[in-house]
């Protein structure tokens, strides 16, 4: 499955670079991208093992569109390209397998990292494959909506949210629990794939502790974030966000009014990595803190400057639960962004 762009695909924002993001930051994007997508199945089969019967089947179907090798068969199951293309893409597949460059089990996808996805939505194939008599009813249209299902789900929230796009940020950043009242099952699927995507879970620290967190957090339902779909926009509930959240709002509306998912997703990912790398910055002027007032100053003005103070130091009160010092450090800088936030 892949999508072909007509126009060249400029390079994401650089948050290594620049902190704020405003309409210039994705200048290029004057005309609106079109995308052709595309679906093509294959069926593998090593010429080493025996052959069950839903794969001869297929076999028997499809003998006229088969590329054999030494150690393995490629025939075709179905695809939406042009007649004359799909035999390049077999043969350029067939090239990689033979040189071992594809591997069960792994997704591969170009330029864009969307394996997952893409991994999870196959999966609901397999049912299906096991008689040819499943293509017309099962298979061609599921793999028809392939692009709507594994892509496309960034950009419809982002469209649906618009300006409100920022609390859900937040509520990713921060483990807020998200509950969609008055919907649809697609667009519940999207705001939890979307939270799930920009959620740091698993990558900014410990499992276990995520896991605590998100839990303690559960059990103050004040702190749920509610949105009813039945109003247009959606009506958003004990809505919190921060600067640094939304000053990535306007990056994510330029690219979803250009229609390109591919730019959405990776403003969503160095939407993660700079909340990362803020993460880590602060680890380490806590740990210096402990042993020096100005580190303390200067870690004082890093959570004032960031925009993510409060995210930030929620996470870490999580994770250094266990460390008596770093907790009182924690303790200081909670109170002195109370305090800046009062005034």
């Amino acid at each position: 499955m892949f999508s072909s762009q007509t126009s060249s695909f400029q390079d994401s924002i650089d948050v290594e670079e620049r902190d704020d993001f405003d309409s210039e930051d994705i200048t290029g994007y004057s005309q609106k991208i079109q995308l052709n997508c595309y679906y093509t199945i294959y069926l593998y089969q090593g010429t080493r093992s025996e052959a069950c019967g839903e794969n001869v089947a297929w076999n028997e179907r499809r003998a006229d569109s088969t590329t054999s090798h030494d150690d393995f068969s490629l025939t075709l199951i179905d695809s939406s390209l042009p007649s004359e293309a799909e035999p390049e893409l077999r043969t350029y597949i067939s090239r990689r397998l033979s040189k071992g460059a594809l591997l069960g089990g792994m997704g591969n996808i170009a330029t864009v990292e969307l394996r997952l996805e893409l991994d999870k939505y196959v999966q609901g194939l397999h049912s299906s494959l096991r008689t040819p008599e499943n293509l017309e009813t099962e298979v061609r249209p599921y793999l028809s909506r392939w692009y709507e299902e594994s892509v496309m789900h960034i950009h419809r929230v982002v469209q649906l949210f618009q300006s409100y796009i920022g609390f859900l940020l937040h509520a990713a950043l921060s483990h807020t629990h998200v509950e969609v009242i008055n919907s649809d099952e697609r667009t519940k699927a999207d705001v939890s794939r979307f939270i799930k995507a920009a959620s740091l879970q698993g990558l900014s620290q410990q499992d276990t502790t995520t896991a605590s967190l998100c839990k303690a957090l559960s059990e103050d339902t004040q702190s749920d974030l509610i949105i009813d779909c039945s109003t247009s926009p959606p009506t958003l509930t004990n809505t919190m966000s921060n600067r640094f959240c939304d000053g990535w709002i306007q990056a994510f509306l330029n690219a979803a009014e250009r229609c390109n998912p591919f730019l959405l997703r990776q403003i969503l990912e160095n939407f993660k990595l700079k909340a990362i790398q803020d993460m880590n910055s602060l680890k380490r002027f806590v740990r210096q803190a402990e042993m020096s007032h100005y580190a303390l100053f200067r870690c004082c003005q890093f959570l004032q400057g960031c925009g993510n103070g409060d995210v930030l130091l929620q996470n870490a009160r999580a994770e250094h639960s266990d460390l008596p010092e770093a907790c009182n450090i924690i303790a200081v800088l909670d109170e002195f962004l109370r305090e800046k936030a009062q005034a």
